[in-house]
């Protein structure tokens, strides 16, 4: 089937944008928010997190800040720019009639 390694990406590009709708982030908390949240279905690694928040960063849909808590080291911390918003916005739609045409043809969510 094609188009699954663009579900994928695109996915996890939504739920990036969708966490920091919340508030700035660095990618250890948003790899820690994204666990948490899927009661650990859900994992973003180093290696793949990264890169995708540099995308983001290059398209204009996020910021990242370089900064430094008392004590801490310094890290880059990401928040969303009003392209990132309007993106997300539009993503979420995308992503909510994928899902209904996906209960429509297997049968979840109709129990």
């Amino acid at each position: 089937m094609s188009g699954i390694s663009d579900l994928k990406k695109g996915s996890a590009e939504t739920v990036i944008l969708a966490l920091l709708e919340e508030g700035p982030l660095h990618g250890y908390g948003i790899a820690k928010l994204v666990s948490e949240r899927s009661g650990g279905a859900l994992r973003f690694h180093a290696a793949s997190l990264y890169p995708v928040l540099y995308r983001l960063e290059k398209r204009g849909l996020l910021r990242g800040e370089w900064q430094a808590g008392k004590g801490e080291r310094r890290r880059r911390h990401y928040r969303l720019t009003p392209k990132g918003r309007r993106t997300l916005a539009s993503q979420r739609g995308q992503l909510e009639a994928f899902v209904e045409a996906l209960g429509r043809l297997t049968g979840i969510g109709n129990a």
